[in-house]
């Protein structure tokens, strides 16, 4: 049976709440492997992954490398107990695919999926930042997780974007919102 991504706007949020606390992901972190190699891998800004100059579409096969990426100081690898293997990022590893709310103001939750399927709750472990591109847009980066980020699409950067210039049509501050307690400004 193919797999599905789980959907946002189909899920309430309680069982968002109940699928950010189920995902498990190796302890690469953990790892100390002795030896290295290259793994002949790209990931484009755009989020798609190749291996050696052809596309990997098999969104299991994404799904388990990205399991397996760490970002070092030296540059990003997949990892196992045993070995890493270096890969290319040409921006961040992920995109940020859909966004879904619960709340208003300082009580909103923000909720993302990202190309992966990783479901994360923007806040304190996972925030917001902004970073201006060579063509003057500013785009929305979202913090995964140990130093991995993920770049929203156009559409979630929109949607961002929409909320922060509604809740901040009185503020001398710019744009901004909220979530899971903490405020973001989208604005420089």
């Amino acid at each position: 049976m193919p797999y599905t991504p789980p959907e946002l706007h189909n899920l309430t949020f309680s069982e968002i709440a109940e699928l950010t606390q189920r995902q498990k992901l190796p302890p690469v972190e953990q790892w100390k492997p002795q030896h290295s190699s290259d793994s002949k891998m790209r990931i484009l800004s755009d989020g798609k992954w190749f291996h050696d100059g052809g596309e990997i579409k098999r969104t299991s096969m994404i799904r388990a490398f990205a399991s397996l990426l760490r970002k070092d100081d030296d540059g990003y690898w997949l990892v196992t107990p045993y070995e890493k293997q270096s890969i290319i990022v040409e921006d961040v590893p992920f995109t940020a695919v859909e966004l879904k709310c619960e709340g208003n103001g300082k009580e909103r939750t923000i909720f993302m999926r990202t190309n992966v399927d990783d479901i994360i709750v923007i806040g304190p472990q996972n925030s917001i930042s902004i970073q201006k591109q060579s063509h003057e847009s500013l785009i929305p980066y979202i913090n995964i997780r140990n130093g991995l980020m993920a770049k929203c699409t156009r559409s979630v950067a929109y949607e961002l974007y929409d909320i922060g210039i509604e809740e901040s049509e009185d503020s001398a501050d710019g744009i901004g919102l909220w979530s899971n307690g903490c405020y973001f400004r989208l604005s420089t």
